[in-house]
C-alpha cells in the first residue's frame, strides 16, 4: 500500500512541476494584476480615480443625458485632440453624488461631468480597467479584435483548472509524506 502511495506521489509531482514551470508566468501576472485590483479603492485615486461631488443630487436640476453625452465628447475630443468620436463604453449616473460618469471604449479613458452645470469634475486615466484586462485576457480579445472573448474565455479555462490542478497536486504532496510516515510507525 505504502508503494503505491509513494508511486503516486511522484506522478503528482511530476503534474505540479509541469503545470507550474510551464504557467509560472502567467501565475506571476494574475498574482500581481490580482492584487492591484484588490488595492484598487484603496490607491488614493490612482488606480481607480474617486467619485467626485456634483453641486446638486435632485435630478430636476440636471440637464439632459444627451446634454451631458455632448459636453463630454467635446472635452475628450479637446483633451485627447481625437478627431472621431470616441465609443461610450457605459454611463454611469451616480444619484448620490449629482455626477456622471462617461467610460469609452478608447485608450482607458473617462470623463466625471457635473449633472447641473456640466461643467467637467475629473479626467480620469482608467488604469483599474486596464489591470482588470490584462488579469483576466480581455486585453488580448481588444488586441485582436476578436467577437465573443474567445482569448478571455480560453485563457480563464486553462489557468482555472491549471489552478484546480496545481491546489489538488499540492495537497496530496503535503499529505501523502505524512500518510507514509504513519504507517511506517
Amino acid at each position: 500500500m505504502s508503494q503505491t502511495i509513494v508511486k503516486r506521489t511522484r506522478w503528482y509531482r511530476k503534474i505540479h512541476r509541469w503545470i507550474a514551470s510551464g504557467l509560472f508566468v502567467f501565475f506571476f501576472f494574475i498574482a500581481i494584476t490580482g492584487l492591484l485590483l484588490g488595492w484598487k479603492k484603496n490607491s488614493n485615486g490612482y488606480l481607480l480615480a474617486d467619485s467626485q461631488k456634483g453641486v446638486s443630487t435632485d435630478s430636476k436640476d440636471w440637464l439632459s443625458v444627451d446634454s451631458l453625452q455632448s459636453i463630454a465628447f467635446k472635452i475628450y475630443a479637446d483633451s485627447t485632440h481625437a478627431v472621431n468620436k470616441p465609443t461610450v463604453e457605459r454611463i454611469d449616473i451616480r444619484p448620490s453624488k449629482g455626477m456622471v460618469k462617461f467610460v469609452f471604449s478608447e485608450n482607458y479613458l473617462a470623463i466625471q461631468l457635473d449633472c447641473t452645470t456640466g461643467s467637467m469634475l475629473h479626467f480620469e486615466r482608467r488604469r483599474a480597467d486596464f489591470i482588470e484586462h490584462l488579469h483576466d485576457g480581455t486585453i488580448l480579445d481588444n488586441l485582436f479584435k476578436s467577437n465573443g472573448g474567445l482569448f478571455k474565455l480560453s485563457y480563464t479555462t486553462i489557468m482555472g483548472v491549471s489552478l484546480l490542478i496545481l491546489t489538488i497536486t499540492g495537497f496530496w504532496l503535503w499529505y501523502n509524506p505524512k500518510r507514509i510516515r504513519q504507517r511506517k510507525h
